[in-house]
C-alpha cells in the first residue's frame, strides 16, 4: 500500500489515491511558495515598473506642470524606457507618458532634468 503525503506540510493524506494536498490552504501555500521560486514574468516586471513610475510622476506633479531633477527620481527608481504613449506638440518636443502622467527630458545649466505634465483634454486632438 502507498501512503502519499501532503506536498506542502508533508502529512499522511486520507482519501483520493490522487490526491496531493490535505486541504486548500496547503494547496494555496505550496503554489505561492513555488512562484516565489520561478523567476517573475516579463508581463510582471513591466507592469511593475510602469505603476512604480507612475507613482514618482504623480508625487512630484501635484499642480499639473513641474520639473525635477533626473536624479531625484532616477535614485527612486524612476525607468524612463517605460512607458505607455507618447505625445508631440506643436515645437516638436515629444513627451513621453505613464498612463496621465508625461515627462520630457531637457537639460538645463548641465543639469538633466524632466519636464513633468498631466495629460489634458486638448492633447487627444
Amino acid at each position: 500500500m502507498i501512503i502519499n503525503t501532503c506536498l506542502a506540510c508533508e502529512k499522511e493524506l486520507k482519501g483520493r489515491s490522487d490526491k496531493k494536498f490535505c486541504d486548500l490552504y496547503c494547496k494555496s501555500s505550496f503554489h505561492y511558495k513555488k512562484s516565489l521560486e520561478e523567476a517573475p514574468r516579463f508581463y510582471n516586471k513591466v507592469n511593475n515598473q510602469l505603476k512604480l513610475n507612475r507613482r514618482i510622476l504623480k508625487s512630484y506633479n501635484k499642480a499639473g506642470k513641474a520639473t525635477v531633477r533626473a536624479e531625484t527620481i532616477l535614485d527612486l527608481g524612476f525607468n524612463p524606457n517605460f512607458f505607455t504613449h507618447y505625445w508631440k506638440n506643436k515645437k516638436g518636443d515629444i513627451y513621453l507618458f505613464v498612463y496621465e502622467y508625461g515627462f520630457l527630458k531637457k537639460r538645463e545649466n548641465n543639469k538633466e532634468k524632466y519636464v513633468l505634465i498631466k495629460w489634458q483634454e486638448y492633447m487627444d486632438k
